[in-house]
This record gives C-alpha cells, structure tokens and sequence, in this order.
C-alpha cells in the first residue's frame, strides 16, 4: 500500500559525518477516502486555511494553532524513549505534543490521520517541575511561584524554592476548532544516529476535534529547534525545508521532503542563489517568523502592499507569518482584491470564468481551462534589496480535471491558491498575512535564527534529498 511506502520512507534517517548537519526526511500528509474528492479536499483545506489564519487574532498569547486540513501538511518522525513517532511539521507552533494513553478525542470522527495515542512509562519518561523554566514557558510565562503553589506546594517551601518534587500543573490550548489538555514530560529523543537527554513534550489525555500531533519548529524554548540547540547550536540555530511539490487529486507516494538542521555545503556543486529578509519581532506572538512585505506583482503590474504587511507594531499587529503548518497563503482584503482583479483581468481574456467551482471549493477565482492555459507570473516582494520571490506557476494556480458535471464532458479547471484573509481593521492584534506552504513548495527555505532573516531560493527538493545523501556517503 502507498501508506506503508510512505511510513517506510520516514524511517530513512540520516546524519551528516558532520556534526553541522543533520537530514531529515519530511513526509507529506494526503488522506483520502470514498468522500475525498478534489473538491473536497480543497474545499477542507481553504477553510482550515482561513480558520487557523483568524485563529491568530483572537487567542491568548501562547495558545497553539494547529495544522488540521486532509492532504496539506508534512510530517516528521523520531523516537522519544523506545517509541516511534509521526507528528505534524509546524514552524507556526512553539511546542512538541501527541496524544498519550488513555486518550479521549471529543468531535474527532471523521478526523484524518489519527495518531496513536502513546503508553508513556515512568520509568522512560518523567513529569516537569512546577518551578522548571519550561513549565513557566508552557503557561505563558506565569511566575514559578504561581505554578508551584496550583500544585500545592506550602508557602514555606515555595519561598525558598523547594517545590522540586512537585510536578508541572497541566495547560490548556486553543486552536482552530477545537482545544487540549496536556502535561509536560521529559525523555530522551534520538532521531537517526543523534540522541538527546530530557528533551520536553507535551502529553495530551483529552483534546476536542484534533486526534494528532505537532512539532512546533517556533521561535520558543519548548520548540523543536531550541531545545536541539541546546544540544548542539550549530544544529538548532539554523534550518530550512524544500518541500516537494503535490497534488489534491488522489494518493501518491512522493519522494521525502529535505529537513536540513544546521548548516551544510551545497550539494552535488549547485550553485544556488537565495533572496533574504529580516525576520521581525512580534511582541505579542514571539514564537512567529515574521517577515515584511512590499508588494505584490501581477506580470509586470506591481500592486504596492499596505503599510501593515511591511512592518509590525508594538502591539503585534502587521507582518507576515511564514507558517510550514498552514496550506494557502491569506492575504488582507484590499491587497487580495488588487491582485485578484489585475489577475482575472488578464486571464478572462482567454478563460471562462468557473463561478460553481469556486463555491465547492472555496479557492477563486477559478477558470475552465478549454484551451491552453496562459496566466501571468506572480511576484512576491519582501522588504529589502533585492528580495524579490517569483512563484512557480503550481504555486499559485492549481490545475485539475473537474467531473462533477454529468451533463458536460470532464473539463480542465485552474484555481487561483491565494486567499483572502479579511479586512484590515478585523486583522488586529496578529499577523496581515500568512505565506502557506502551498506557496513555498518547490524552494528552499532557510530560517536563519543567527542572522535573524529567513531566506527563499528554487530547487528541485526532491533532487536535493538524493543529492545530500549521495554526498554523504
């Protein structure tokens, strides 16, 4: 089967001889059942698109938004003790959690990919201190003090801080649609031949709507990255992904896409050119990798972007977040309107308009493709000299053939993969826009947390993935 493929692919691990280095493979996600059609599967993945986006703007300030959409997301897999685990790739998130046993999922049918819940055993795995500094991290940095006396710590004990015997109380987050309860613990993580001691998870007993897990690769204490760099800083402080390219038509085995930790050469000789822009500070959602954008162009129309999008205030409002866990990227109102417009001015020149194809899947404007398709090339532009991102036409117009018609023959339709996030006084208190992964396929993506920049540049990812591990060996 196409999922035992996949799930032998995970097990492919790799580390460089060097200690700078580490390849991993991520594995893309796609779920599909007798109900998933195409239109259904974009349908799912617009909304959960749109519903995460808000998300950041009406939650507290460390809650998780967490990746849900069927066939848009990218995987990773290690082994915390002696257990195998999968979760879902988020550079949104700041936290590593899964579900644990016994394990209660309210509003979970019909959920994909549900993870098995894990049997932790106390002897592999220990539960945080009320007065470790991750347990402040987990409750949005809430005094020690605080915590330690939730766990009942007496107030002797708490001022001379011995409460080291007493355990992390549990938090809640709030996501999309749906929440969970979980607990800290610490084990060992070992991923290909690098182990790490107390590495820090969150363990989840109870969640409403969300069966799965997630490794958050945010900018916190808690993430992914940080908590390998603390092992190794030449690992965590720098990362990047190319994520290979897929479809929403059916199931497919694509090759893994390169997770790369730390630095490395390039492979096979490529000379390989990247477009930098600063990362920006969010003071209300630190854990983000905010960046500045200028503009977009449409051809050779460049449509300027608002002044929101450029920068982010002291309230934590503005930028753009690039987010690995959401699927399409959300653009405010009045810049997604600009570009829509010069954009399906164009291409209504030579395509019909498909209006009942942008209702079942939520994605527009959306064209019968009866003759060959011509779109024009679409441009980001980051804030800085020369940070100019021309997307692949894949990235931001999907093709596929449409059936749902029984009168009409089979007929070719492209959809525009942009969305529109809202107005921009409803965009208060989070990011204008987010770049999804949908529009970062088919690059390399650098998160360079030295420099505090984040860099794009094209590659074949799957040509990457051999290239890295043919010099290797």
């Amino acid at each position: 089967m196409a999922t035992s493929l996949l799930l032998l692919l995970l097990f492919m691990l790799s580390i460089s001889h060097s200690s700078q280095m580490l390849l991993l493979p991520l594995t893309h996600s796609l779920s599909i059942t007798q109900f998933n059609t195409t239109h259904h599967l974009l349908k799912s993945t617009s909304t959960r698109s749109l519903a995460r986006f808000h998300r950041h703007h009406h939650r507290q300030n460390h809650q998780l938004s967490l990746p849900l959409s069927p066939g848009s997301d990218y995987t990773l897999s290690f082994n915390l003790g002696s257990q195998p685990i999968t979760l879902y790739m988020d550079t949104g998130s700041d936290l590593v959690w899964f579900p644990c046993s016994p394990f209660e999922c309210i509003l979970c049918e019909g959920k994909p990919n549900p993870t098995k819940p894990h049997n932790l055993t106390l002897s592999q795995s220990h539960p945080v201190s009320c007065q470790s500094h991750a347990c402040s991290a987990a409750h949005n940095h809430v005094p020690n003090s605080n915590l330690c006396a939730i766990a009942r710590c007496p107030l002797d004990s708490i001022e001379i801080r011995e409460c080291s015997s007493l355990t992390c109380p549990p938090f809640y987050y709030a996501y999309a649609d749906g929440s969970l309860i979980a607990n800290l613990y610490r084990t060992n993580l070992s991923i290909s031949s690098l182990l790490l001691n107390n590495f820090t998870f969150g363990c989840a007993h109870t969640t409403l709507a969300e069966p799965t897990g997630v490794a958050g690769f945010g900018r916190g204490v808690l993430s992914f990255p940080a908590q390998i760099s603390t092992f190794n800083p030449k690992l965590g402080n720098r990362f990047s992904y190319c994520l290979v390219s897929h479809s929403f038509e059916g199931e497919r085995v694509n090759p893994p896409s390169p997770l790369i930790l730390g630095r490395y050469d390039n492979a096979g000789g490529e000379e390989v050119e990247f477009v930098y822009t600063s990362m920006l500070r969010n003071p209300k959602h630190p854990y983000f990798y905010c960046v500045g954008l200028a503009g977009i162009s449409v051809g050779k129309k460049s449509i300027p972007a608002p002044e929101m999008l450029k920068k982010v205030d002291y309230k934590g409002n503005g930028g753009v977040v690039v987010d690995s866990g959401t699927t399409f990227t959300m653009l405010p109102a009045s810049l997604y309107n600009s570009v829509v417009d010069e954009f399906d001015g164009r291409v209504r020149r030579v395509h019909v308009r498909a209006s009942e194809i942008e209702k079942k899947t939520g994605l527009g404007p959306c064209y019968y493709l009866d003759r060959v398709s011509e779109v024009p090339t679409v441009t980001f532009h980051f804030v800085g000299n020369h940070s100019s991102v021309v997307l692949p036409k894949r990235n931001y117009f999907y093709e596929f053939l449409d059936g749902s018609d029984r009168v009409r023959r089979t007929r070719k339709v492209g959809c525009m993969m942009l969305m529109n996030g809202g107005d921009e006084t409803e965009l208060s208190g989070g990011p204008g826009a987010t770049l999804g992964n949908y529009q970062q396929q088919g690059f390399e993506v650098v998160y360079d947390l030295e420099k505090q920049r984040v860099g794009f540049a094209r590659r074949h990812c799957a040509s990457l993935w051999d290239r890295i591990n043919h010099e290797k060996k």
